[in-house]
This record gives C-alpha cells, structure tokens and sequence, in this order.
C-alpha cells in the first residue's frame, strides 16, 4: 500500500494497446460506450492520467474514471480527473471510525481531506455541462446500513449533485469473511432515505451480466479479465463457447495456479492468481 503518485505504464503504449483493441471491437461490430480506466488498484496513483486521458480523446470515445478517491483532495488529481467525460467516486461513509472498517484506508489517508477534496472536486467537475459524475456507496450489512450512518451518507452525497447514486452490495467475494451483503430491508431503507436528498438513485446489488468481450484467444481473455474482475463460472463458459473451446481451457489454468477459484453465496468464481504474475 502507497500513496505517491508515480509511473507505471507508458502512456503512449497504453495508447496504442487501447487504440489497437478498440479497432478489433468495431471490426467486429461491437459498440464501445466508453473507455474506463479501472486498473489493478487506483487509478489516480497513476502520475500519467491525465496525460493518458488526453491522448485517449483522440480515439472520439468517451473517457470513464472510476476511483475510491483516496487522491481526490490533490489538485493535480482533480486536474486529471476533470479531462475525464464520466467519473465514480466512492463515498461508503461519512463516520471516520466506519470508514476505516470499510475501506481500510492507507494511514496516510485522511478521512476529512478526503470528504473535503471530494466537495471541491464535484464544484469544479459539475461546472462542464458535459460532465457526468456518479457516487457508489457499498453497503455492508451491520456497519455502514445504521439510519443514522445513512443518511450523513445522503446529505453529503446531495452536496456533491451527482447524476446518479448507485448502492451497491458485494456480489463477488470479499476480502474479509465477516463482510456480508445488505439485507433487503437494509437495502429498502438506504434507497428511502437517500432519495429524499438526492434525484436519481439506482441500485447495483445484481449479477452484472456475461456480455465480457472476448478476442478469440481464451487463454489470453480469461487472464486478462480475471486480473481486475472475477468471473463468475457461468460467465466463462459462455466466453469460451464463443472463442469455440471448452471448459478444459479454465481448468488448464487453475490447474497451474494462473487462475484460483473462490466459491461465494452459492456461485463459483474465478480470480487471477496475482502472485504467479512475475512468472508468467
């Protein structure tokens, strides 16, 4: 855990890797709403992301930040993340000692710095016309689902105006074995409350879907994929059936420790095993 700013990748290689798959998915028809900078860890740890942005523009497809926002409070961060065209930022909790439980935070990172860099970030963004910002609050039954925790989440959430608020529950497995998903009626009352300060609240508490895009080589696909989003077992094989292979392919991997498999509320998943990384 860090948090200097530094370089890790090129921004002109990245570039070209971007420009190279995007051709590839509109040759084969595919429509490409935006381009998301979502890495391995946080995005605006990156010294380059604006820089990165900015060479991204020129391919005419909008650009999409997702961050925690541990940064945000720093103007050069902000500065990056304004050339974006869309950007999340997390708000799980207001209380600071909630906070920490959550999101287990760099001890580096403060809380107040962070809410407030937040404030001025939303000003400076919501000043585009074409700017679309969103907030994703994760809610974990019993720490942050409290009446009281939520709504200091909705009020601040209201001073930010995002376009939309999206909740959301894991639906993939958590770090932590006492970490469970929201009840319903958690779910119930943190939409009540929140809707009465912001407009357009959304839920993000469902299975997201199979519709991964696939190059045609599996085994390069499913390691892509899995190094930043499990997948669930239904998901690969509906990969692999377009790529024309079989289960075979996923089972080769985990059986050399390139890919591990994790069950969690009844579904099996498949996550890249980070540490086999170096010798892959």
């Amino acid at each position: 855990m860090h948090t200097e700013r530094q370089s890790f990748y090129t921004p002109s290689k990245l570039f070209e890797a971007v420009k190279e798959r995007l051709a590839m998915e509109q040759d084969q028809g595919r429509i490409v709403d935006y381009l998301t900078i979502v890495p391995d860890g946080e995005p605006t740890l990156d010294i380059h992301l604006g820089e990165l942005i900015t060479l991204l523009q020129s391919l005419s497809v909008p650009i999409a930040v997702i961050t925690n926002a541990s940064l945000i409070h720093l103007q050069d961060v902000q500065d990056a993340l304004i050339l974006a065209d869309w950007v999340s930022v997390k708000v799980d909790a207001i209380t600071d000692e909630v906070w920490k439980r959550i999101d287990r935070p760099h001890k580096q990172v403060i809380h107040d710095e962070l809410l407030e860099g937040l404030l001025q970030f939303s000003a400076r963004y919501n000043a585009e016309s074409h700017h679309v910002l969103m907030t994703e609050t994760m809610l974990i039954e019993g720490v942050n689902t409290g009446e009281q925790e939520l709504r200091a989440i909705s009020q601040f959430i209201a001073k930010l105006q995002p376009d939309t608020a999206y909740l959301s529950v894991p639906t993939r497995p958590p770090a932590e074995s006492w970490v469970f998903p929201a009840s319903e009626d958690s779910l119930a009352r943190a939409y009540a409350i929140l809707t009465e300060w912001v407009h357009s609240v959304e839920y993000l508490i469902g299975y997201e879907g199979n519709s991964f895009s696939n190059s045609g080589d599996s085994i390069a696909d499913l390691l892509s994929i899995t190094s930043v989003h499990p997948m669930r077992a239904d998901a690969v094989e509906a990969l692999l059936l377009r790529n024309g292979d079989d289960i075979s392919v996923i089972h080769q991997l985990v059986e050399k420790g390139l890919i591990s498999v994790s069950e969690y509320s009844g579904s099996t998943y498949y996550v890249r095993s980070f540490s086999r990384k170096s010798g892959r």
